[in-house]
């Protein structure tokens, strides 16, 4: 990115990063202000149409704000509204407003990342090159080609200082040949995804655990350069910051691109997938989070959910309850929940012995309404799906 445009998308975002702040500061002001009164917080003294009221006046009255093109400020109100919206479904009866957790807060100059956001008429693409609103010309270095006309785009800088720019455009169906073949998927934490098929289980790579080194040193560089409250950061403390987060990201990378090379690979050999529906949330508080956290069992579940879709496969979630517990074979369900430490599953019932996540996998296939005719889920030709029960 040339320098020119740098400093004119810096500009643009200490304008929108002071509208965000000025949304905070007036919902707190309304907050505070109805906090007392009966009937609880009057939503509607702070909604958009006010939001966009005060940004009218502020541009009117402030040179400095209306040198700045008024497409992403309008965009930081929108985001502000939906942050908002968001953090309030989950607050709690006698929590404040303002302590729960995800509501907005203000944007710090040295730690908020600049993020702009533009609608269809703030931006456009000639000669390969992205033209925003204000005068701002960003020379694009495309990943893959547009597949439409994009609605909109969002210009954003991560904690590495690396600029990135997200276009929005309509899904396209790419649907795939046919196979007849099925495959149940179960989650864990030794082994990040464990299938009805030997050849398309996923290994916990420990990309986590590689990086743990280089993060322990970084870790301990900042530690001893760590500015006295007040001060500001030396260069030595940036530069280790800067450091641990390459390897963090690096780490993330490596994460995203096994789970999605593994969902291509599945989606492709597969016409219908059975997914547990897990939610690996809860593994935070355990012994196993590390461990968890470097498995990426959501990322991997997420990329397995968008590859299905986009190539049009019939992709179930099975609610994951009891899924340990039951027989693949008859169906039955022990008495008591198996330890973690139990890897082979017996049913007392058939007498079936098998691995517990292979067993849990068949257990996906059969609550999916697939009944595969073999081991590896492959159904006779020209067998019609069943419907899920």
């Amino acid at each position: 990115m040339s320098s020119p445009a740098r400093t004119a998308l810096f500009a643009e975002w200490d304008r929108c990063r002071w509208v965000w702040n000025e949304c905070v500061a007036k919902s707190k002001a309304v907050h505070a202000r109805n906090r007392n009164r009966p009937g609880g917080e009057d939503k509607r003294t702070c909604g958009p149409a006010q939001l966009d009221r005060m940004l009218t006046e502020a541009r009117t009255n402030m040179t400095w704000l209306r040198e700045g093109s008024s497409v992403p400020q309008q965009q930081t109100i929108r985001d502000f509204g939906k942050s908002r919206a968001k953090a309030q479904k989950d607050i709690k009866d006698r929590l404040p407003l303002w302590q729960c957790a995800g509501m907005p807060r203000y944007k710090k100059k040295r730690e908020a990342d600049p993020t702009l956001n533009y609608t269809k008429r703030g931006c456009r693409l000639k000669d390969g090159r992205l033209h925003l609103a204000g005068g701002i010309v960003v020379t694009v270095v495309w990943s893959r080609p547009l597949s439409a006309e994009p609605s909109s785009v969002r210009v954003y800088r991560d904690s590495l200082g690396h600029w990135y720019a997200s276009f929005v455009v309509p899904a396209e169906v790419q649907p795939l040949p046919a196979t007849g073949a099925v495959i149940g998927v179960d989650w864990g934490v030794k082994e990040t995804a464990t299938t009805t098929s030997d050849a398309y289980d996923l290994p916990h790579a420990g990309y986590g655990r590689e990086a743990q080194t280089k993060l322990s040193r970084y870790g301990r560089m900042m530690a001893r350069r760590k500015p006295a409250k007040g001060q500001a950061a030396s260069k030595g403390y940036r530069e280790a910051k800067k450091l641990r987060a390459k390897a963090y990201k690096k780490a993330a990378r490596q994460r995203q691109d096994t789970g999605r090379t593994w969902a291509k690979k599945v989606v492709t050999d597969h016409d219908a997938i059975a997914v547990e529906d897990f939610r690996p949330k809860f593994l935070a508080k355990t012994t196993m989070a590390r461990k968890a956290a470097d498995a990426a069992i959501g990322a991997t579940k997420r990329a397995l959910l968008e590859v299905g879709r986009k190539h049009a496969r019939d992709v179930r979630l099975v609610h994951p309850a009891h899924t340990t517990m039951d027989c693949a074979s008859c169906g039955a369900r022990t008495k008591h929940a198996l330890p973690l430490s139990e890897r082979t599953y017996t049913c007392t019932a058939c007498g079936a012995v098998s691995p517990r996540d292979k067993n849990s996998a068949r257990v996906m296939l059969v609550r999916a309404g697939l009944h595969p005719a073999g081991v590896e889920g492959v159904r006779p030709p020209g067998a019609p799906l069943q419907e899920a029960a």
